[in-house]
């Protein structure tokens, strides 16, 4: 088992918190003219055979919308299952208003990735 701080998250506040139909979980930051906002993307990049996806959300992503991340931490949990590999990665965000699991499965043959990648990308918005 290992667990991770996710140290880039702690302190921002975002203004919008969704499960897209990608199965990726999106974070975005409050951003307005000549200001960077940040989008963090938590999702699965396939390489083969693999499969990776969110099993479950226990919580109300809204509670973390419009409050500081007051908690960001992954857990992490591998297993070999017959011939196969299994990963389970538990996700665990909060702010003052409530605390939010998200539960992500991973399977395959043991040959490819099943862990769950973060992307941060800047925004801005220019007017012309």
């Amino acid at each position: 088992m290992s667990v991770t701080v996710i140290n880039e998250m702690l302190g921002r506040t975002f203004k919008e918190v969704v499960k897209n139909e990608n199965d990726e979980l999106v974070f975005r930051g409050d951003y307005s003219r000549g200001v960077w906002g940040t989008v963090f993307t938590f999702f699965h990049f396939q390489e083969g055979c693999e499969k990776v996806w969110i099993e479950d959300i226990v919580g109300d992503l809204d509670d973390l919308k419009d409050e500081p991340l007051t908690e960001a931490e992954v857990v992490t949990e591998e297993c070999d299952v017959g011939e196969g590999h299994q990963t389970w990665s538990f996700f665990k965000f909060g702010t003052s208003k409530g605390c939010v699991v998200v539960r992500w499965c991973g399977e395959s043959e043991g040959f490819y990735s099943e862990c769950v990648s973060l992307k941060r990308e800047l925004t801005d918005v220019f007017d012309f």
